[in-house]
Parts: C-alpha cells; sequence; structure tokens
C-alpha cells in the first residue's frame, strides 16, 4: 500500500505517539458490551508499545455536550487493559495540566488513554487551538480510527498536519482491502446494495454503476425499482416518489456497461414478522396484500450464479428482512457463496456496514470474507466515491 504513510516507515522508540482509535463502544450498565472495536486496534496498541513507543489514545464516546461523567473513557479504558493485557493508565482530560502531568510522567512502552475528546467543542470543529493543545502531548500521530475517518475533527484529521502522520495496522487493512475492491480491483467486479431505502443510497448507486461490472439491488430499495417498471409492490417498502430516480439510474447503468440484477421472484408474507406465513411469488405476481420481504428462490440462484463469474465482490446492506426468519435467507444464501468462494481463492469479498456485518454475523461468515469493515458512515462515503479528510492526511505528498 505505497500511497500511505504506514507504521513500517517510522521509528516509534522512545517517541510519545498520539494514537486515534475508535473506542466507541456499545456499553450496558457502566460495562462494554461488545469490545469487537478494541479488538481491532489492539494489535497497533500492542505493537507500538512493544516497540518502545509512549502510547497515547485519543478517542471519542457518545456525544456528549460538554464534560459529562455517563460519557466517560474511564470504564473504556479498564477493557482495553484487559483486551492487552496490560496496565493502561487514565487521565481525566485530554489536553491541559491533567493531561501534560500524565504524559511527562510515561516510560517507553507505558500506555495511556485520555480522556474523551468531545469533552471539548474544538474537537468537533477541528479549532486550531484545540489541535495545536493536542499536538502538544505527541512527537508523530498515528490514525487507526478508519470509522471516523469522513469526519474532518481534530483528533482525526487536525493533527495530521501538525505531527508527522502515519496509519496505524487497522487502518492500514481498511485501506488495503478497499483498494483491492474498488480502485484497483480485479475484474469482473460485483457489488450488492441491499436495505431500506434508495434515497439513503443515491450517491453510492451513482458512483457504483460507473465502477463495477454487476449491481445486484436487494432489500426494500429492490421493490423502488420493481415499482419503477411498473410491476405491483403490494404493502411493500417502496419510495414511490423515487420511481423516476430508480429509472434514471438503470439508464446510467445501460450507458455504462453495467448489468443490473433485481428479484425475478420474492418471498411475501402479509405480516411483518418472524414465521408469518409466506409463499414465493414472481415479481410480476405480487399481491394487493402481500409484502416482499426477501428474495426468491430463483433470484437466490441468480446471486450465486453471479457470484461464481466475477473476481470481487462489494457489499452493503441485506437482501431482505434478515433479522426476521425465513426472511433471511437470501442474505444467509448469498453470504455463504461468497465465503466459500473467497475460502477458494475465486473471490476477493468487502463488506461493509451496521446491518451488513450483523447479516454476516449472523450467517457465520464474516470471518471467512476477505475483510469485514466496522465502519458505517466512512464505508459508505468511500463506496460513494467521496474523499475521507482522515484518510487523504495520510497520503504520501
Amino acid at each position: 500500500m505505497p500511497t500511505f504513510r504506514t507504521l513500517d516507515q517510522v521509528e516509534v522508540k522512545g517517541k510519545r505517539v498520539l494514537l486515534r482509535v475508535d473506542l466507541n463502544v456499545p456499553m450496558d450498565n457502566g460495562r462494554v458490551s461488545d469490545a469487537t472495536r478494541i479488538e481491532r486496534v489492539a494489535p497497533t496498541i500492542a505493537e507500538i508499545a512493544g516497540k518502545g513507543g509512549k502510547v497515547i489514545l485519543l478517542a471519542h464516546f457518545g456525544r456528549p455536550k460538554g464534560p459529562d461523567p455517563k460519557e466517560s473513557l474511564k470504564p473504556v479504558a479498564a477493557e482495553v487493559a484487559k483486551v492487552i493485557g496490560r496496565k493502561v493508565a487514565f487521565a481525566e482530560d485530554c489536553i491541559g495540566e491533567k493531561a501534560e502531568a500524565a504524559v511527562a510522567a510515561m516510560k517507553p512502552g507505558d500506555i495511556l488513554c485520555l480522556e474523551n475528546t468531545r469533552f471539548h467543542k474544538g474537537e468537533e470543529k477541528n479549532d486550531p487551538a484545540f489541535v495545536a493543545a493536542l499536538a502538544k502531548l505527541g512527537d508523530i500521530w498515528v490514525n487507526d480510527a478508519f470509522s471516523a475517518a469522513h469526519r474532518a475533527h481534530a483528533s482525526t484529521e487536525g493533527l495530521g498536519h501538525k505531527l508527522p502522520a502515519y496509519a496505524g495496522r487497522t487502518m492500514q487493512a481498511e485501506l488495503d482491502a478497499l483498494t483491492k475492491a474498488l480502485e484497483a480491483p480485479q475484474r469482473p467486479v460485483a457489488a450488492i446494495v441491499g436495505g431500506a431505502k434508495v434515497s439513503t443510497k443515491l450517491e453510492l448507486l451513482g458512483n457504483l454503476v460507473a465502477k463495477v461490472d454487476v449491481l445486484m439491488i436487494g432489500g426494500g430499495m429492490a421493490n423502488t425499482f420493481l415499482l419503477a417498471q411498473g410491476k405491483a409492490v403490494g404493502k411493500s417498502l417502496a419510495e414511490r416518489d423515487l420511481a423516476a430516480t430508480a429509472l434514471d439510474i438503470l439508464a446510467k447503468a445501460k450507458a455504462k456497461g453495467c448489468e443490473i440484477v433485481l428479484p425475478v421472484d420474492a418471498l411475501v408474507a402479509q405480516k411483518f414478522e418472524a414465521h408469518a406465513p409466506s409463499r414465493a411469488v414472481s415479481v410480476d405476481e405480487v399481491g394487493a396484500a402481500d409484502m416482499i420481504l426477501d428474495i426468491g428462490p430463483r433470484s437466490i440462484e441468480h446471486v450465486v450464479s453471479v457470484l461464481a463469474r466475477v473476481k470481487t465482490l462489494v457489499w452493503n446492506g441485506p437482501f431482505g428482512a434478515f433479522e426476521l426468519e425465513p426472511f433471511d435467507t437470501g442474505t444467509v444464501e448469498a453470504a455463504e457463496a461468497a465465503a466459500e468462494l473467497t475460502a477458494a481463492g475465486k473471490l476477493v469479498s468487502v463488506a461493509g456496514g451496521g446491518d451488513t456485518v450483523a447479516a454476516l454475523n449472523a450467517a457465520g461468515v464474516a470471518d471467512r470474507f476477505t475483510y469485514v469493515s466496522t465502519a458505517g458512515g466512512a464505508f459508505l462515503e468511500w463506496m460513494e466515491g467521496k474523499p475521507l479528510p482522515g484518510v487523504e492526511v495520510l497520503r504520501q505528498k
């Protein structure tokens, strides 16, 4: 990954390393209920500490409107210590006297977590004075928080202009996977885009039709396209006011030589609940009281056959109401097919976005994809072709 500066290009021994990580983890009664994000950044923390760097963790937590004990990173720092099996000190502020004293007390190999950067208004405003106060604490800045890279905040972007800047290992892996998937992919490339609404993914669809060879559309979004083609969708979730937009996307795809795959059959039910009585019907035979809740067996076969003939897959969004059985079948079967092809070395598979990660975890295949991004907004903006401030600042000039 030659275009970004990484930890391979810097000597960290004895240096104060400001390491931006994503510690915005789910909490339950003051305890971390899912440590996935901590586990993702643990290798970078361990590597820098192991090489004798002084690791100073910078992170935000929640959306506080100022200092708020309920949004403190203190319990999260304790969980970081548990995950990495090393002592992690905690400073009750991220700038000023308390932070400076805690940093001054560090020895090579020590790890210190600073308090929530969002306790200061200057963080989200990327305020130069706040950036300078943070920069005073470090010799180099390492960004390992891809999930916050779409925001130009002080700790996610501003520091990259004040200190020598490098990508951490998690960021490096993410950039590597994303470059392989869309910037310099093995062709043919397919994208699966699902989810409820076309309106939230218009820019994404517009960018993808110009970049991929096959675009498979699922979820509630597909219903809007079916409706635009004059098909009845009954009581299904669909954005009737976006029918013209859907036709426009289909025309653009045709002009770019991008094949669009829409469902040819669907699993319909009259109630939106698990195990509701359901039946598979052609998309030409959806009744007035029916709701399309998943793709049908012929559509699944088609998706699997497309996966078998492509070399790269980018996936964002499920095919159906995957949280309700049996309407998870389309998503699960497609995920299993992609995982098998990946394991056989025939497919590079990159997936991301909250619902997608949940769906792949539910299917039990997340660890068999080439890369699964836990970043929501940043992953989506990257797929939309937008430059991410926290990434751009790491590019080699």
